[in-house]
């Protein structure tokens, strides 16, 4: 990590540095806050998909246990 921003730079893309060059304090105070905001939401964003396939999982497997115990209990009232 001893190099200079500069030589770091140079290795960027020429789209890239123009972009960066073009920045200002304020604009990198604000992609510097929100960074940390952008993390969270896609952090989130995976932790919801579970959730979503866990809570459909669960009401699958109610509405099978539910079919199952109706047809135990139907046996038995036929006999």
């Amino acid at each position: 990590m001893d190099d200079q921003p500069a030589e770091r730079l140079a290795e960027l893309p020429r789209e890239t540095r123009e972009f960066l060059s073009d920045l200002t304090r304020e604009d990198i105070a604000t992609i510097s806050d929100g960074l940390p905001i952008i993390r969270m939401i896609i952090g989130f964003g995976k932790v919801a998909k579970w959730l979503a396939i866990t809570s459909l999982g669960l009401m699958v497997g109610v509405v099978m246990l539910w079919e199952s115990v109706a047809k135990i209990l139907s046996w038995f009232k036929q006999q």
